[in-house]
């Protein structure tokens, strides 16, 4: 089942607007905050990022850096067991659409 892809603009630091693509969010009860993973449209590079963000701000939010390794670590685990959850998903849709075939 395709995912109707949702995106967001990043401001870089030299005021430019970057175009990306939402992967997921959560939220963490453990550090009080909400996450956002994301990847720049059209970067060949694979690369993911992560900011928190105060969803109560709707569509004009500020993200913010991820402040500290225990973060980065939870983001991490999260982000892969995302990632296995959509291979686990697109394999299972795969081999259904063989055996309609």
């Amino acid at each position: 089942m395709e995912r109707e892809m949702e995106t967001l603009i990043v401001t870089d630091e030299l005021g430019n607007d970057i175009e990306c693509e939402i992967i997921m969010t959560f939220e963490s009860e453990d550090f009080g905050k909400t996450y956002v993973v994301y990847q720049i449209l059209n970067d060949e590079s694979g690369e993911y990022y992560a900011a928190s963000y105060n969803p109560e701000e709707g569509d004009e939010g500020q993200l913010f850096q991820v402040e500290t390794e225990e973060e980065w670590e939870l983001i991490e685990e999260v982000l892969e067991s995302f990632i296995e959850e959509q291979e686990e998903e697109e394999e299972a849709e795969k081999e259904e659409t063989e055996k309609e075939e």
